[in-house]
């Protein structure tokens, strides 16, 4: 025994040092997330070869994690230049009109929630949402005069809640393919933690929307936000055309970039038909985003977004993470918290519980769910069958660690998309987004009181079932 800790000694005293110099550079200092995971990965790179792994296994990690994101990075480029085409094409400015034309103060919170959260559960994707339906609910929130962070809370956590619940959603199809276990269980098994976290949601939003009410929708800044968009932009129907589009190929099931690159194609010709704009413009916005002068400060902060070089920056972080998750793979980090894990588990609440640990700090290691669904499903899987667990109990705590918790970690590919994608940092709207730390709370409950956790046949572990290995 003494010997197999003395092993994890390197691997533990790696472990304790980067991440105290990743939260120091990125919590204390401030510094920028990207620079900061390329530093703390290229040290750590060094770390695992002077523990005896060879460059040629370095190198595999750190390719293997890559190529765990790369799907994500070239949907996030096209979402880049989606944001841009239909910004182009008239199509979130005239989501912005209607929305302040039709929402009041005081309900524009719960709608905004419900919303994204339907948009999402129709198109599998949150990133989607966040830079379509998202940015154009953000405008209307300026126009009515509700707390931005109120918004972006309500917006985030309908787009997590649509993107956890969505068949066509990737996550929803990866936790329980990883697992073990068929979508369909995983689906009805989310329900237990998910439904609450949106009762309580809106519940919330409710109450934040009480302070609204009575107030006047028509002030100046609504007036002067409904007449400079009618000026800027042409409220043709066809408009909504690639957003439509969009959706109805996602409900067929195809490919999401196919899918995306289809939109902006569309936006692009609705930009030319119907907004007058040139193939050259065009481009140019897909690429750099939407950029005008409106004559309105507050409507050209509404607008002027999106664009693939726009999202480089991003990027950029989801490599620098998938730099470190390799090269603290090769270090033995992973393997040791694998092996720890399987030797402190002696009860089925202890590996539920474990399980619940381990992903949730190999999520805020690595911030991306690609990587860790693909360690924790597979490595947990035998061991939730030998203490009759049902499977999809694990793929729902993959989901609840790290789908809706991404949020809580700053360096997380969900959390720099949405920097990236809407200025602020995850922590600026945390409170109001309370699925994040709700499906934590909700899943730990559900470990000690057994309420929740299925067993194989389909009764739960609270139930009065005479069982062994409690």
């Amino acid at each position: 025994m003494t010997e197999k800790k003395t092993s994890y000694l390197a691997p533990a005293l790696i472990l304790i040092c980067t991440v105290a110099a990743l939260i120091t550079m990125v919590g204390v200092i401030k510094c920028n997330v990207a620079v900061s995971l390329m530093i703390v990965g290229i040290i750590t790179i060094f770390l695992a070869q002077a523990t005896g792994a060879k460059w040629e296994t370095i190198s595999v990690n750190i390719g293997e994690a890559i190529n765990t994101v790369y799907i994500g990075v070239f949907i996030m480029m096209l979402v880049g230049m989606l944001i841009g085409s239909w910004m182009a094409a008239g199509t979130v400015p005239m989501l912005m009109y209607y929305g302040l034309k039709w929402l009041s103060p005081s309900i524009f919170l719960v709608a905004t929630c419900i919303l994204c959260s339907l948009m999402s559960i129709m198109t599998g994707t949150s990133w989607g949402t966040i830079g379509t339906m998202g940015i154009a609910l953000i405008g209307v929130a300026k126009g009515l005069g509700v707390n931005e962070m109120y918004t972006i809370g309500a917006v985030v956590t309908g787009a997590l809640i649509g993107d956890k619940m969505s068949p066509l959603s990737d996550t929803t199809i990866l936790a329980p393919t990883v697992s073990g276990t068929d979508v369909y269980k995983h689906i009805v098994s989310m329900l237990y933690t998910t439904v609450p976290a949106f009762v309580i949601s809106i519940v919330m939003y409710a109450i934040l929307g009480i302070n609204h009410t009575g107030s006047s929708v028509v002030t100046e800044s609504y007036t002067e936000i409904m007449n400079t968009l009618s000026a800027n932009f042409n409220m043709n129907i066809l408009s909504l055309l690639p957003p439509i589009l969009v959706v109805v190929l996602i409900l067929l099931k195809k490919p999401s970039i196919p899918t995306f690159g289809i939109g902006i194609f569309a936006g692009g010709v609705v930009a030319a038909l119907i907004q007058g704009r040139g193939f050259k413009e065009i481009v140019g916005i897909c690429a750099n985003g939407f950029s005008v002068d409106t004559g309105s400060d507050i409507v050209n902060s509404m607008v002027n977004r999106g664009g693939l070089l726009n999202m480089m920056s991003t990027i950029a972080v989801i490599i620098a993470a998938a730099l470190f998750s390799g090269a603290l793979k090769s270090c033995g980090v992973f393997e040791m918290l694998c092996d720890i894990i399987k030797k402190i588990a002696k009860g089925r609440r202890s590996v539920l519980a474990s399980s619940y640990v381990l992903h949730f700090l190999l999520y805020a290691l690595t911030g991306s769910y690609f990587v860790t669904f693909s360690i924790v499903g597979p490595m947990m899987g035998p061991i939730f069958d030998e203490y009759d667990i049902d499977r999809r109990n694990l793929s729902r705590m993959l989901e609840d660690t790290g789908t809706t918790a991404a949020p809580l970690i700053p360096w997380s590919t969900f959390s720099v998309y949405v920097a990236g994608a809407l200025g602020v940092s995850s922590w600026s709207y945390l409170l109001y987004c309370p699925l994040s730390y709700l499906g934590l709370i909700t899943a730990a409950i559900y470990i000690v009181t057994g309420f929740g956790i299925f067993r194989r046949d389909g009764s739960m572990l609270c139930s009065n079932k005479a069982v062994d290995k409690a």
